[in-house]
């Protein structure tokens, strides 16, 4: 089976960040996604806070959703803080119920 990049995202909706509540897809935290031929997974994250307390479960969350796929051989997740995550990243819908 071949894993697709919508199968990758949906598997980071299950991914919450804990202060927020909010899955990483939906806060934008989820920056690129690459499937390679070999079914190897590499995605690429961010965080709210570069100070995040949680950063390492965050990304071993992540991985571990992402391996949980059909078909994923290896997966790595990279966080990265350029460019800088901000609250526009959230959908104009969920900013608004948010207050934001």
């Amino acid at each position: 089976m071949s894993v697709k990049i919508s199968d990758v995202r949906g598997a980071l909706k299950g991914v919450k960040d804990p202060e927020l509540g909010l899955d990483l897809v939906v806060l934008g935290l989820v920056y690129d996604i690459n499937v390679a031929e070999d079914q190897s997974v590499h995605v690429v994250i961010s965080l709210t806070s570069p100070g995040c307390p949680v950063a390492d479960k965050i990304v071993e969350d992540a991985r571990t959703a992402v391996l949980g796929l059909e078909g994923v051989e290896r997966a790595h997740v990279e966080l990265t803080f350029e460019p800088p995550w901000t609250p526009e990243r959230i959908s104009p819908l969920i900013r608004s119920s948010l207050g934001l």
